[in-house]
């Protein structure tokens, strides 16, 4: 058996300064406030009110008290 070799981290990417890069390499939206309702995308509502769009459960509003509800 050979030396287990450890899985790349996905390559930086420069992303627009309203998102940000999750874990995956992807450039995702920051949580925002929506006064009209469900902002496009949003997959879960924090507890301070700021909608996420997060791909990932984990860490989904986090430093936004948590998530409210899932979308």
């Amino acid at each position: 058996m050979g030396t287990p070799i450890a899985a790349a981290a996905p390559a930086f990417v420069s992303c627009p300064v309203q998102d940000y890069q999750n874990v995956d390499g992807n450039c995702v939206p920051r949580p925002e406030a929506n006064s009209t309702g469900i902002p496009d995308g949003a997959t879960a509502q924090c507890r301070d009110g700021e909608y996420s769009f997060s791909q990932h459960r984990r860490g989904t509003c986090s430093g936004h008290g948590g998530v409210a509800r899932w979308l």
